[in-house]
């Protein structure tokens, strides 16, 4: 008689899978009409939502790179593990997907950027001539692709009414974590994620997406019929075509006991079209643990097995197969990670979308896919009969319908560092040529009025290109903006490129015939309703050089200063012609004019810079300081006028830079050898103060030295 076979119970878990799996057999069978069709999601919200699936609500978020493959050792590892507490944030609720899309942009864009338009002057040839420089530096890198990276996260809810303001709190929260990494961030909002789509589904066309959501009801059209290509083709099992564009997906096996961060760069410096995607799906920790220690009872189920049968064969119980002993380590090993090392749990799937014109040259990117993968130990498989998921999955949607995962903890998910180098270009009207990113070879294109502060500095060794990036940029700005530019020459390196743009140099030195007064004074020299206290802090630092020695001016020095500044002044203030701007000896007379000893000690000290030797700076301004490039020699003042000399210079700009913004013109200031402004008191005081200034007054300075560390005790110098 036959034992009665009873039927067994399903349990929960097997009946959810088997009606997960009906329920992909059911999206299989269903057999798309039109390449909106093929697109899957349900619908786009204006503010970014997006029902991927029925109860399914996803939100894209844009970050920029930062330096990561050229920091220190330190650094990589700080930013290493903010990025494993950044993983860490995401709980088994929450979906997330990270996209790198490499996408060609158009020759236009790029011939744009580095465009200087012609202007039918003297200066057309120099400004040929520096479009032909960008065009070469252009073929060098990368930059015919734009690069651009996503992370796109999703939760389950019943509504939209629900799902908005858990994605709002998770979007909040990412935001901040990357903050903290130093990352910046923003999210796309509905038309930004369509164009986005609209720009993967076109690679072949590059056609400008044009959509506006008040379209939709009068056309009777859906979102999708904005960005759906031509045609899809899944013919092939290893292959697809998207307009005219060839397609294919494949899959990372992750086999390497070891992973390296260099292994997604590679991937990214890839020359050609190409999506990267990271499905990643946290597990629940108590669920993780439990799964690890129920693998754990079987290994040392397996190994009790292996030892009976080692007693029944009468040979060393401790003789196992050595894969058993390996991965009893290891899941042990897992298990203290997950327990007592801030570990959790993911379920990782890495996409690689390869296009190309033409068959060959897919195969060609594919195999150049495969080499990458293989230098890191992993292998990348195409997927066979899967690529339409395959493709969809790459979509930065959140929505992955490849079921080929990898167990990764924490610290191997977060091997996968999605930063390489900062890129620097902009597409402003005036973004200037300021070399070649070192890591990606692309063109750094920047327009400083755009930044939150314009000020910059030129640092390097002595013969490593400092005057020659400043003479680069000089002319840049020049050919393609219409700022001002002043330059103050320590050494008398900049005159060929000012004469040659018809540019004022002005040779100051005790032979020369060229003359400024450091009395200059323009009535919109200060914020203040009067122009003399920025003024009197000018003579101030003046005489610091000349008299104060190592203590400086004492207190009553500066007040007897500053009353006679108030004072040379009043004919100028009352009747502003140039014949009443004082001079020099106008002060030093004043100075006699007073009865403390102290006023007296000043105006001896100044006696060699009025009636003495060293009167280069006693005459009114004799030269054309009104021309758009003008360049200050002071190569000839030697060691005793060179501080003064290079101070006079600084308020002369200042007093242009002043007429310029009445005008809404824009300054640049170049200051070779600015270490020597920073040496003395109250110079660097004087210095610091028109370097915080120029900003809101139009002004753009550069300093360049070769000598960062002077006096770096100094809170001065630090400001700067």
């Amino acid at each position: 008689m036959q034992p009665v076979k009873t039927k067994k119970k399903l349990s929960r878990a097997d009946r959810k899978q088997i009606e997960a799996a009906i329920a992909r057999a059911n999206r299989t069978d269903k057999k798309e009409k039109s390449a909106q069709d093929s697109i899957p999601y349900e619908r786009m919200w204006p503010d970014g939502i997006c029902r991927v699936s029925d109860g399914h609500y996803t939100k894209t978020i844009q970050f920029q790179d930062i330096n990561y493959q050229l920091s220190q050792n330190e650094d990589k590892t700080a930013i290493f593990e903010g990025w494993c507490d950044f993983l860490n944030y995401f709980d088994s609720s929450i979906q997330f997907e990270l996209s790198f899309l490499n996408l060609a942009a158009s020759e236009e864009t790029f011939a744009r950027a580095i465009n200087i338009p012609l202007q039918g002057d003297d200066f057309d040839s120099i400004r040929i001539e520096y479009m032909t420089m960008l065009q070469n530096q252009l073929a060098k890198g990368n930059n015919g692709l734009i690069k651009t990276k996503y992370l796109t996260f999703g939760i389950d809810a019943d509504s939209i009414k629900a799902a908005k303001p858990r994605l709002e709190r998770i979007e909040t929260d990412i935001l901040n974590n990357f903050k903290r990494l130093g990352v910046a961030a923003e999210t796309l909002d509905g038309k930004a994620r369509l164009a986005q789509l609209h720009g993967i589904f076109h690679m072949d066309e590059q056609l400008p997406f044009r959509f506006e959501w008040d379209w939709l009801p009068s056309s009777g059209l859906s979102t999708k019929d904005f960005i759906a290509p031509s045609s899809f083709e899944f013919r092939t099992g290893k292959q697809f075509r998207m307009g005219k564009k060839y397609g294919a997906v494949s899959f990372v096996q992750i086999l390497a006991p070891e992973l390296n961060d260099r292994m997604l760069a590679d991937f990214l410096d890839m020359e050609s079209n190409l999506i990267v995607s990271l499905h990643i799906q946290s597990v629940d920790q108590i669920k993780a643990i439990k799964t690890v220690k129920r693998k754990i009872t079987d290994l040392d189920k397996s190994k009790i097995e292996e030892q009976k049968k080692a007693v029944r064969a009468g040979y060393d119980i401790d003789i196992i197969p050595s894969d058993l002993a390996t991965y009893g380590v290891e899941a042990k090993k897992l298990l203290q990670d997950l327990q007592s090392r801030n570990e959790r749990m993911f379920l990782v799937t890495f996409l690689v979308l390869n296009t190309a014109d033409n068959p060959r040259q897919l195969d060609n990117n594919v195999f150049q896919a495969s080499s990458i993968a293989q230098k890191y130990n992993c292998r990348l498989t195409r997927l066979d009969f899967q690529q339409e998921e395959g493709l969809m999955s790459c979509l930065p949607l959140g929505l992955n319908q490849i079921e080929i995962q990898r167990g990764l903890t924490t610290s191997s998910t977060a091997i996968f560092v999605p930063f390489t180098t900062q890129e620097l270009f902009q597409n402003g009207k005036e973004a200037l040529y300021y070399g070649i990113n070192a890591l990606s070879n692309n063109l750094i294109m920047v327009d400083r009025k755009l930044l939150k502060n314009p000020n910059g500095l030129i640092l390097g060794t002595p013969g490593s290109g400092k005057s020659f990036s400043a003479k680069r940029e000089i002319a840049n700005c020049f050919l393609l903006t219409s700022d001002e530019v002043e330059i103050l020459d320590p050494e008398a390196e900049y005159a060929p490129l000012v004469e040659r743009l018809h540019g004022q140099v002005i040779k100051i030195s005790p032979t020369s015939t060229n003359y400024i007064n450091p009395m200059d004074l323009n009535l919109d020299y200060s914020d203040d309703e009067s122009p003399l206290s920025l003024k009197s802090d000018f003579i101030l630092s003046l005489c610091e050089l000349i008299v104060g020695g190592k203590e400086g001016l004492q207190p009553v020095q500066k007040t007897i200063i500053d009353r006679c500044v108030r004072l040379v002044y009043q004919d100028y203030l009352n009747d502003p012609r140039p014949e009443n701007m004082p001079i020099l000896e106008d002060l030093y007379n004043l100075l006699r004019a007073q009865e403390e000893k102290e006023a007296q000690y000043i105006a001896t000290a100044l006696e060699i810079y009025v009636t003495g030797s060293l009167n280069v700076f006693n005459h009114r301004t004799n030269v054309d300081i009104n021309n758009r490039i003008v360049c200050y020699d002071i190569k000839e003042l030697g060691k005793q006028l060179k501080k003064i000399g290079m101070l006079v210079v600084q308020d002369q700009v200042w007093n242009r830079v002043t007429i310029n913004r009445a005008a809404h013109k824009s300054t640049r200031y170049y200051i070779d050898e600015m270490h020597l402004l920073l040496k003395e008191e109250q110079t660097a005081a004087y210095t610091v103060e028109i370097w915080k200034r120029f900003r809101k007054w139009g002004g753009i300075p550069t300093g360049i030295t070769q000598n960062v560390k002077v006096r770096p005790d100094r809170a001065l110098c630090k400001a700067v």
